[in-house]
């Protein structure tokens, strides 16, 4: 059985061009997500159209990007439907993974996104490394300057403040205050 999907991101967008194009492909049934973005990962039209599926199913597209926005994202879905037995059909691109032409363009397609993802790894960690070298910090934010740190260290050592007392006037958690001191070495 042949199982349709059809997505718009706007409501100002209309579905019909993608209605008659699944309909006129054989669809039995057709479902739909509108106003939803092809990045959400969640959309309630096609979840439904995937729990639809039996083995010797297809889903139809009236194009790729309807079912995704990402490559990685396709190539996911799609190898999700061929583990099941279920093919996937692009119509304007004329993609069938059920015919062995239609699965080497989607193994082209998947080793494009591998190495397009290897790239991205490469780029950030270069980024990454080359801002260390900077002097940068990486990741989330300090919370307490190192003047702050050497004040509750101060504080702490003479026993005029509690470790506790110290975190509530610096507005952290006590861990929080004990993981900062612990990581900067006492000036």
């Amino acid at each position: 059985m042949k199982i349709g999907y059809a997505r718009v991101s706007s409501g100002e967008q209309n579905l019909d061009l993608q209605r008659d194009a699944l309909a006129v492909a054989g669809c039995g049934m057709i479902y739909e997500d509108e106003g939803v973005s092809g990045v959400a990962r969640r959309r309630p039209g096609l979840d439904q159209a995937l729990a639809t599926l039996k083995q010797g199913d297809t889903l139809v597209t009236w194009r790729l990007d309807r079912l995704g926005r990402s490559l990685p994202h396709l190539i996911e879905l799609v190898s999700a439907l061929q583990d099941r037995g279920c093919g996937f059909v692009s119509l304007n691109e004329a993609i069938d993974t059920s015919s062995a032409g239609g699965k080497l363009v989607f193994h082209i397609m998947g080793a494009l996104a591998e190495f397009e993802r290897a790239l991205i790894v490469e780029r950030t960690r270069a980024g990454m490394t080359s801002a260390r070298k900077r002097g940068r910090h990486l990741g989330r934010p300090r919370v307490l300057s190192g003047a702050q740190l050497d004040k509750a260290r101060e504080e702490i050592a003479g026993d005029r403040e509690t470790t506790a007392s110290m975190a509530s006037l610096l507005g952290v958690s006590r861990s929080t205050l004990w993981r900062a001191l612990r990581n900067r070495p006492s000036s």
